[in-house]
């Protein structure tokens, strides 16, 4: 849960900044849009080889060391980057906020969307968690989540490399 409210602080600049008018700026300004571009594929790059080298979870994985308080910001640094450098992230906010919504629109319809989207982007995390925290269903996440992590870093490289590589 620590990792989602990450996440939702991440999604909530993204909001910002696409609500106040950044994202016209951003959708605007090719340099802006190959930063963006350079520091998503980096770091999916850099997830995608950290997931290759994943291995089986232990017994004692998951049973966090140091603090609480140095585990909980590292849970919600974590969720944050994630969402925060997430690649499309910026793109689909950019896309929603200059294509779907009007300018004239009033600030509280654009807040009512960007609730909306926080509502369900919390909604669908909080059943993942939930899911995940089911001990018969995590044991057997964990039995094979090294094999998920595997493919999918291998995605997150080959879709890192694409946009690094993408003309535009």
């Amino acid at each position: 849960m620590l990792c989602l409210f990450g996440t939702m602080l991440g999604l909530l600049i993204h909001l910002g900044y696409s609500a106040f008018g950044f994202a016209v700026l951003i959708a605007s300004s090719s340099a802006a849009l190959w930063g963006i571009r350079v520091l998503g594929g980096s770091y999916l790059i850099y997830l995608g080889f950290s997931a290759l080298r994943a291995r089986p979870a232990r017994a004692n994985d998951g049973l966090a060391e140091g603090s609480a308080s140095a585990v909980s910001a590292s849970s919600i640094r974590k969720g944050f980057l994630c969402d925060l450098l997430n690649p499309k992230a910026p793109i689909y906010y950019v896309s929603l906020f200059t294509f779907v919504l009007s300018p004239e629109m009033p600030g509280y319809q654009v807040a009512a969307y960007g609730a909306w989207i926080l509502l369900i982007h919390f909604s669908w995390f909080c059943m993942v968690v939930l899911l995940l925290s089911n001990p018969v269903v995590n044991l057997k996440f964990r039995s094979i989540s090294h094999w998920i992590d595997r493919v999918l870093g291998g995605a997150m490289v080959a879709i890192g490399l694409k946009i690094l590589t993408t003309v535009g």
